[in-house]
């Protein structure tokens, strides 16, 4: 059976994370959602959409992105949210959470003492919360389920 599976990341480290992925999307309706136009080109042949690149240090820009990513994900309808973070990961994962999509927050790979701030924000709506490096996982989450991508 086919899902529509909504791909998000931030720029950069994020979306490095997030292709590594493609393996297990395979034979997916995949949508990929991320900041920066010029992606584009590592995923044709998918829907993509670029919304606006925000931080919590500018509230314009992330009210922008908040509603860019509520349009992406109501627009989509996906069954399944999944990101490697960063800010545009935690807005799709709490809306497609509200609407029946399962989630999944893989937390960057660069964040090896503590969790990152997004991860920690979006553990209420992560139906599959994982860390990256062991010493991180805990019973109640995140959970680690192997070695790091």
């Amino acid at each position: 059976m086919t899902s529509k599976i909504l791909a998000v990341a931030s720029g950069g480290g994020h979306w490095v994370q997030l292709l590594r992925l493609r393996p297990a999307f395979e034979g997916h309706d995949v949508v990929y959602v991320t900041v920066q136009k010029n992606y584009a080109t590592q995923v044709s042949g998918n829907r993509f959409y670029t919304i606006t690149d925000a931080t919590r240090w500018n509230r314009w820009h992330l009210l922008k992105m908040i509603v860019q990513v509520a349009w992406i994900v109501l627009k989509e309808r996906p069954d399944i949210v999944i990101s490697t973070g960063a800010a545009p990961g935690v807005v799709a994962l709490r809306l497609g959470k509200w609407l029946g999509a399962r989630t999944i927050w893989l937390d960057s790979i660069a964040n090896v003492e503590v969790m990152s701030m997004s991860g920690e924000r979006v553990q209420q709506a992560a139906d599959l919360w994982l860390t990256q490096w062991e010493h991180l996982g805990k019973e109640e989450g995140p959970q680690f389920r192997g070695s790091v991508m």
